[in-house]
């Protein structure tokens, strides 16, 4: 499934896995909370992939962040 999500007033394509057992608006929600906690007290590489942010694949309970340079994207656990 896709949707998209407003992050540092970009407008982000979030795909989820059907294969989730928690609530899509519960994922969204515990997905947004993490990214700006991450953006404001995060290390510099994580910041780094967030302000090159393209897209994000959430499967299960990990979110892998996809950013403009492949070499920045990495995985983020949700719980």
């Amino acid at each position: 499934m896709r949707t998209l999500i407003t992050f540092q007033n970009k407008r982000i394509p979030v795909y989820i896995n059907q294969e989730n057992k928690q609530p899509v608006q519960k994922t969204l929600k515990l997905l947004s909370n993490t990214l700006e906690n991450k953006i404001s007290s995060g290390k510099r590489a994580l910041k780094k992939c967030l302000n090159s942010l393209i897209s994000i694949e959430i499967v299960g309970c990990e979110a892998i962040l996809h950013s403009v340079s492949e070499n920045d994207s990495l995985a983020l656990s949700l719980y």
